[in-house]
C-alpha cells in the first residue's frame, strides 16, 4: 500500500482505558464501588452522550464535558451524591492518564520511521495530549473530534484527516480495534487496519478476530509495523 500518514482511534486501540479508569476509580472512591464495575458502567454511557450531541440535543460538547456529566449522573445511582468537587474533577482526569498497551509505544515508534502519525479520537485535544506526554506516545500531531466538532463516526472526523495533512484519503491508513469506526473510515476512502484487543472489555465483549474488510488485521502495532515493512 502506499500509506504515507496511518490515524488511530485510541481508546482501546492503543491504551487500555478499562484498567486505567478502575485503577483511578479504586485510589478515590475506595470501598464505595466496584472499580471495574464503574469503569464499565461509565465507558457505556460513552457513546450514547456522543449521540446527544450528534443529534443537536447538546451543542457541540468535549468529551471531558461529557465523561463529567456521565460521572454525575453515575455516582447518583451509586448513591454517592457527596462525593466533592474536587474527586469529581480528579475521576474525569483518570481519561487523561491512561496506560498503553504493551505492545503501543514501540509499535508506533517503529511506524513514525517512515509515517506521520497522529490520532483520530473522540477525546478533546487537551486530553490526549496529556495521556500521549504521560505514556510517551509519539504523535507528530493530533486528529479528531475536536478540530471538527463532530464525533466519529461522523463523516467530518475522518475527512479531516487526509484534507490536513494534503493526502488523498487512500494514502492514509485509519487503525482502530472497533470494526465500526474501520467501517466509517472506509465509507470516506481512507485505507483501514483492524487491530484485535480481545482484552480491551476485560472478557465483558468478545471481538471479532478480523475484519474480512479491512486492508490489514493485526494483532499488534509491532506486527503492524512489521506488515508495513518498517
Amino acid at each position: 500500500m502506499d500509506v504515507r500518514a496511518l490515524v488511530f482511534d485510541v481508546f482501546g486501540t492503543v491504551v487500555d482505558w478499562r484498567s486505567g479508569v478502575a485503577r483511578e476509580v479504586r485510589r478515590l472512591l475506595g470501598e464505595r464501588a466496584d472499580a471495574a464495575a464503574f469503569a464499565d458502567a461509565w465507558r457505556d454511557r460513552y457513546a450514547p452522550s456522543m449521540d446527544r450531541v450528534r443529534s443537536g440535543q447538546l451543542p457541540w460538547t468535549p468529551l471531558d464535558a461529557l465523561h463529567r456529566a456521565s460521572l454525575d449522573e453515575l455516582l447518583s445511582e451509586l448513591g454517592a451524591d457527596d462525593v466533592d468537587e474536587s474527586t469529581r474533577a480528579e475521576l474525569v482526569m483518570a481519561w487523561h492518564r491512561l496506560d498503553p498497551w504493551p505492545d503501543a509505544v514501540p509499535g508506533l515508534d517503529r511506524l513514525r520511521q517512515r509515517h506521520v502519525l497522529a490520532p483520530l479520537s473522540n477525546g478533546n485535544v487537551a486530553l490526549i495530549v496529556d495521556m500521549a506526554k504521560r505514556a510517551g506516545l509519539p504523535w507528530d500531531l493530533v486528529l479528531g473530534a475536536e478540530l471538527v466538532e463532530h464525533y466519529k463516526p461522523d463523516a467530518e472526523v475522518y475527512d479531516a484527516a487526509p484534507r490536513l495533512l494534503a493526502l488523498p484519503p487512500g494514502q492514509v491508513l485509519m487503525v482502530a480495534a472497533h470494526v465500526s469506526d474501520l467501517a466509517a473510515a472506509r465509507a470516506r476512502g481512507l485505507r483501514t487496519a483492524y487491530l484485535h484487543r480481545p482484552d480491551e472489555f476485560g472478557g465483558r465483549v468478545d471481538p471479532p478476530a478480523t475484519d474480512p474488510d479491512a486492508d490489514l488485521s493485526v494483532s499488534s502495532l509491532v506486527e503492524l509495523a512489521d506488515r508495513l515493512g518498517t
